[in-house]
């Protein structure tokens, strides 16, 4: 029998399509990879099937058979023993006339993967040798690759492991551009120049968009291009309100034809597609040959119609020069904004930098920060600071409220992770988490040079500072410089720290940031009396205010104004400690009790 590359050198092959599908209609919906143990016999059926409607080439159920995702079922050790049972499985049924290619999935997708490239590759390695420990692959099939950095990384990691072929297919969210914005010709000729076989796409999108693709991609002296596309866009069965595919075996057919008039040598199909679609592709090609000659469609680089847009001074740059204040407001929790007006107006006439508005701050539900901004921006002249949380909008809502924010002109951002929600007043409500402040300060980054997370063009790029914000209250601050340095690399600008009750813990971030380019701006939340102060003390995690401030307290705690005045006096003498090491002084109005803010505002400028 010809080899697997030798089949592809002459002729065009025919891949098997979802195993997932199919197992879903078994009624098998968790962990897929788990049945190579628990239900062989459904998972050989399948191999069975795609067999008998014409495939060539089938892969294993090992997608998602890496240590990571099986913790997830409390399968981590069972690593080796379902990569291997998955390969006898498709062997005993391809026996000598089907190839089997032992199949790994990326790890990065569009939802957050908290993996470091260093564990990825521990754990792709770890499978990748289960796999070939088995002697019984013609090859390995790396699929659904969103990011281009991982797959590279892998290719590197396993080539000089193995002889066998190997097979890497890239997953795009916009036809003919990976998530980076690059043509995905740039992708696949890095792929080839670093050993890689057979080069293509898979998953996410359908016939249509994967033909468009390939359209920029010229036939490779090296290897030769592959393609799986999904049996069409998702829709959802009005129904019983489940996500489907189009049952459109014919039009996945014909498709296929166009796929070779591409230059794609091996065509399977991924989700949605059954032994009908792979059945149909049989019925299409056959007769066809590979075609030799290609002529290319060139995808216009996203920087050849980005606008550009003028970049002015930023807080970063105010506050590097000189002592600079922003003040925060909690939006109302209800729609009486009268006394919010009056506070975001009082504060404006004190000249500061910046005022900064949460968004649904402690899970709690408030007005959205952007309409409020939106309402009075013609109302004041100091710009608006908005934080935005991953708790409440999942990356649709994300990118399209970034997009709403930079049209509307506020490009000085907070990006926070958020509360969960079951800390504020609907703890039954859903936490999104579609992505962390890490990936988020990325986005960000990404919108600026004008793609969006996709890799599209935004026709025009967003001109955003993004803070990230940083707890110092913490029992060993010294380690926390590894989590302002990922925050960095992930596209932080400057620093917003929680709320200081120590000056010894201002002291310590001063030497524990010493290094750090990045401006840090020193949070101050005046206490407004001695129940405040208790509250804070014993039931928010990460504060702890001095014995000898409590005891003043309590001393006069049925005075409201000596209580006052003595929480102020703390507050100042914070600020004293934090403008000897910085710059950035970040004032937290508690309760709108705005009064508070101005008090501290004039002292601080009253030092300037």
């Amino acid at each position: 029998m010809s080899t697997f590359l030798e089949r592809l050198q002459s002729g065009i092959l025919v891949a098997d399509g979802a195993m997932g599908t199919l197992l879903y209609a078994y009624g098998l919906d968790t962990c897929h990879e788990s049945y190579n143990l628990t239900h062989p016999e459904q998972v050989s059926a399948i191999h069975r099937a795609y067999i008998d409607a014409g495939a060539d080439v089938i892969q294993t159920n090992t997608y998602g058979a890496q240590r990571f995702r099986l913790k997830n079922y409390g399968l981590e050790e069972q690593v080796v023993a379902i990569n291997q049972a998955a390969v006898g499985l498709a062997r005993q049924v391809a026996g000598s006339e089907t190839f089997v290619l032992g199949t790994i999935g990326g790890f990065r997708s569009q939802r957050q993967c908290d993996l470091s490239l260093e564990d990825i590759l521990e754990q792709t390695l770890e499978q990748v040798k289960a796999l070939l420990d088995t002697q019984q692959l013609d090859g390995l099939l790396f699929e659904t690759y969103y990011d281009v950095e991982e797959l590279v990384a892998v290719l590197q990691a396993v080539r000089p492991l193995t002889d066998l072929p190997i097979v890497t297919n890239i997953s795009l969210q916009e036809a003919g551009i990976t998530t980076d914005g690059k043509p995905i010709v740039e992708a696949l000729s890095r792929l080839v120049m670093l050993g890689a076989d057979v080069v293509g796409l898979n998953c996410h999108l359908g016939p249509y968009h994967m033909i468009q693709s390939l359209k920029q991609v010229p036939l490779f002296a090296q290897s030769y291009l592959s393609v799986y596309p999904n049996a069409s866009q998702l829709a959802i069965d009005g129904e019983n309100s489940q996500f489907q595919f189009s049952q459109n075996a014919t039009y996945f057919g014909k498709s296929a034809e166009l796929l070779v008039a591409e230059g794609a040598r091996l065509i399977g199909g991924c989700c949605g597609t059954t032994p009908d679609h792979i059945k149909a592709v049989r019925r299409a090609i056959k007769g066809l040959k590979p075609i030799e000659r290609k002529v290319v469609t060139p995808l216009i680089p996203v920087a050849d119609f980005v606008e550009r847009v003028r970049k002015t001074d930023t807080l970063v740059d105010k506050v590097k020069k000189e002592v600079t204040i922003i003040a925060e407001l909690d939006p109302p929790k209800h729609l009486d904004i009268d006394k919010f007006k009056e506070a975001v107006k009082a504060i404006d006439e004190k000249d500061i930098a910046a005022i900064t508005l949460a968004d649904n701050s402690l899970a709690n539900t408030r007005i959205c920060n952007l309409s409020l901004a939106t309402l009075l921006k013609e109302e004041v002249k100091t710009p608006f600071l908005l934080h935005l949380t991953c708790r409440d909008h999942n990356l649709i809502g994300l990118q399209s409220r970034l997009m709403g924010m930079d049209l509307l002109g506020f490009n000085h951002l907070l990006a926070i992770t958020g509360d969960p929600t079951k800390m504020g007043d609907f703890p039954g409500a859903t936490s999104v988490y579609d992505v962390t402040s890490f990936k988020l300060l990325g986005l960000i980054k990404q919108l600026n040079q004008g793609q969006s997370y996709s890799g599209a063009s935004l026709r025009r790029q967003t001109d955003f500072t993004v803070a990230a914000a940083f707890n110092p209250n913490v029992k060993n601050l010294a380690r926390s410089i590894k989590l302002i340095e990922r925050k960095v690399a992930a596209g932080a600008d400057y620093f917003m720290t929680q709320p200081i009750f120590d000056s010894h813990v201002i002291e310590e971030l001063a030497d524990v940031t010493k290094a750090v380019d990045q401006p840090f701006f020193v949070g101050i939340m005046p206490i407004t009396g001695y129940n405040n102060a208790v509250f804070l003390h014993n039931e928010v995690p990460g504060i702890q205010l001095s014995e000898d401030f409590l005891a003043k307290l309590e001393a006069v705690k049925d005075d409201k104004e000596a209580c006052q005045k003595i929480a102020l006096d703390e507050s100042k003498h914070l600020i004293d400690k934090a403008l000897e090491h910085f710059k950035g002084i970040y004032l937290i109005t508690p309760f709108l009790r705005y009064d508070l803010t101005l008090e501290l505002i004039d002292y601080i400028q009253s030092k300037i």
